[in-house]
């Protein structure tokens, strides 16, 4: 080898010695048997050692166990060729420091057998130190932490668990003392401590922080982007909001008390945890809502069911009562009047049970027609004026707006909603109704009911009562739950609101708090002023021609006992049906009707809507009246026929004969 040239006056053992010591990487010289003869400062620091004990200690000693023979391997090979080579640049080198733990290297090994030394010096370098190695590690560090939140959501499906990894998860990552997921309260007037880690003295998971320009979280709500600042127990923050489809639903905040701590890495790794975070609250929001819905339609097709039914025997009870009263025997008995009267009483109130049902079940009969909701709320509140306790205060605040819905179960759910927030008043408050035009529904309930081209109605029934916890909340909608006294409701009111909602295309919406108070929205269907039709005219009864001929369809023998006794009482003359079949083939041969009279439910063969579709291609001038105690879907394939209502009176029927008769072919 070539000698270094040196200045006259140096000695070269000496600045050799100083150039050794001095150099910044770890410097070894190992002999052939892989023994450690000579070590830098700069390799006693980065390895751990002090003094002299990297002396004669082999060279594998600095090599993790793991990988201890092929190094052995190794060494051995290059003895047999020794070289000039770097090693680390393409692979991952790590070496083994004095107390077990590994440091991650780049190695060049030269060889000082050309000048007649059976010596190899390693040059080790530690590249973690390197700014640009730091930070891919750092990055690399929060990459897993945001994988192994993943990992953690699909284990663990219930958001508590996941709100509380998440802080410790953000403080784990990011070396810090201090993280919080705050969540905004519906009304965004403050946020909740939802979960955190290193909390100050004076807070406690379940507080709230105002959402206000002079906090952080306030400023993030505001300008709707990350906020870094000074906190407030000194050091430094950065806050970072939740979206929940482009809404701001609450922030993930970190504390530190190194200054300039946090920058574009550790907002990015935020960022991305709290977006991670946003999209699993909206999964469980939407699985519980989902769950809520399937529960609710599932008890709906129960008690639809059994209002059918129910509807069913009150028809016969309630036609039998009746008659029974009308015999003379009976209408010049003052006591059998009474007990007839007493249960006829109970056959009404048995129907408007069974109407609830309905009503929650979507199946009840509606006739919507087009509504002035602020007219309608004028109305409302002048009777409620006369009707509350006078420490009951109303307020009213409507915009013009017109909706489409039955007026007679509108103002009935919004009077059930009033009653309720009456009896959450009991020393006295405010019932205020608001009435509004909106383009949507709000987020949490766009799946509730298809979208409506002309927007929403938005009419808010709200409180000063006493509120509602979450876990009420939960069931508010549930028919036969309720929180009164017994004796004190049915649990049927919220229940037929909800129905009435989601049958009229539209949804409800809830927001309670304890001791603070309840709003309820109902979002209808809006109608444009230049798209307003005029509500049909009212029914107006008239005297059924004499001698009509009806061909009655109706598969339960005792109610159709009972139509037919109600008929024969208005003079008609009745031909009865178990079923449509039966009724077709006698319209086969005996063609002179003057009305069919059927029910739409028919066991299991054809429905009272299919006779109704046949007759109108094949008879279209015969008129048809349909009955039913149950579903309003079941006249899909009947539009505009005439409805009869299950259970109904003599006169009732008669009414509705008469409608029949005259609707236009």
């Amino acid at each position: 080898m070539q000698r270094i040239p040196l200045h006259p006056g140096f000695d070269d053992g000496q600045i050799f010695q100083s150039l050794f010591a001095a150099y910044p990487d770890a410097l070894l010289v190992v002999d052939r048997e892989g023994t450690i003869v000579l070590a830098n400062p700069s390799a006693l620091d980065l390895l751990g050692y002090a003094g002299d004990e990297l002396i004669g200690l082999p060279v594998d000693a600095l090599v993790p166990d793991a990988v201890r023979p092929r190094h052995a391997a190794n060494r051995h090979a290059y003895a047999e060729r020794p070289r000039a080579r770097p090693m680390g640049t393409q692979t991952d080198l790590v070496a083994k420091r004095r107390d077990g733990s590994v440091v991650r290297v780049e190695i060049a090994l030269s060889p000082l057998h050309g000048h007649g030394l059976p010596y190899v010096v390693a040059a080790i370098r530690d590249v973690g130190s390197y700014p640009r190695v730091q930070q891919a590690l750092q990055r690399a560090r929060y990459a897993e932490h945001l994988a192994q939140f993943g990992r953690l959501a699909v284990d663990a499906r219930d958001p508590h668990t996941l709100l509380a990894a998440v802080p410790q998860m953000a403080a784990a990552a990011l070396e810090i003392e201090s993280a919080v997921v705050l969540l905004l309260d519906p009304h965004g007037l403050a946020f909740r401590i939802a979960a955190g880690v290193g909390l100050r003295g004076d807070e406690a998971v379940g507080d709230t922080v105002r959402n206000d320009a002079g906090t952080l979280a306030g400023r993030m709500a505001a300008e709707g982007r990350p906020v870094r600042g000074d906190d407030a127990g000194g050091g430094v923050a950065l806050v970072v909001p939740l979206y929940d489809r482009g809404r701001t639903i609450g922030a993930l905040g970190v504390r530190c008390s190194t200054p300039n701590r946090f920058g574009e890495d550790e907002l990015r790794f935020l960022d991305s945890l709290a977006s991670l975070l946003a999209t699993l609250l909206q999964r469980g929001k939407s699985e519980e809502a989902l769950n809520h819905s399937q529960r609710l339609e599932s008890v709906g097709q129960l008690t639809g069911g059994i209002a059918h039914d129910f509807n069913n025997l009150l028809t016969v009870i309630s036609g039998n009562l009746q008659v029974l009263e009308d015999l003379p025997a009976c209408s010049g008995d003052p006591m059998v009047q009474q007990l007839v009267g007493a249960a006829s009483r109970a056959t009404r109130r048995g129907a408007e049970l069974t109407g609830k049902l309905l009503a929650f079940s979507r199946r009840q009969m509606l006739e919507p027609t087009v509504i002035d909701a602020a007219a309608l709320l004028g109305s409302l509140t002048d009777m409620l004026r006369r009707t509350l306790d006078q420490r009951i205060g109303i307020a009213l605040d409507a915009d013009e707006a017109l909706c489409l819905a039955d007026p007679v179960q509108l103002e009935s759910a919004l009077l059930n909603i009033a009653i309720n927030a009456r009896d959450a008043m009991p020393q006295g408050g405010t019932l205020a109704f608001a009435c509004r035009n909106v383009g949507a529904l709000p987020p949490e309930l766009e799946a509730e009911a298809e979208p409506s081209a002309a927007g929403y109605v938005a009419i808010t029934v709200a409180d000063t009562g006493t509120g509602m916890s979450d876990a009420v909340q939960e069931r508010a909608f549930e028919p036969f739950f309720t929180t009164k006294e017994v004796g004190r409701g049915t649990g049927l009111g919220l229940s037929t609101v909800y129905g009435f909602a989601k049958q009229s295309r539209g949804a409800i919406g809830l927001r309670s708090t304890l001791g603070v108070g309840t709003a309820i929205t109902l979002y209808l269907p809006r109608v444009h002023d230049d798209d307003a039709i005029e509500p049909a005219d009212g029914v107006r009864a008239g005297a059924l021609p004499a001698g009509l001929r009806v061909l009655l369809v109706e598969d339960d023998a005792e109610v159709r006992q009972v139509a037919q006794n109600f008929l024969q009482s208005l003079a008609c003359s009745v031909v009865p049906c178990a079923d449509a079949e039966a009724a077709l083939a006698l319209l086969a041969v005996d063609a002179d009707f003057g009305l069919v009279l059927t029910d739409i439910a028919l066991g299991a063969g054809l429905r009272g809507t299919d006779l109704a579709m046949v007759l109108r291609q094949g008879r279209p001038s015969l008129p048809v009246l349909l009955m039913s105690g149950f579903s309003n879907e079941l006249l899909g394939a009947a539009p505009g026929r005439p409805l009869l209502r299950k259970p109904y009176t003599r006169d009732e029927l008669a009414d509705a004969m008469v409608r029949a008769l005259r609707a236009p072919g």
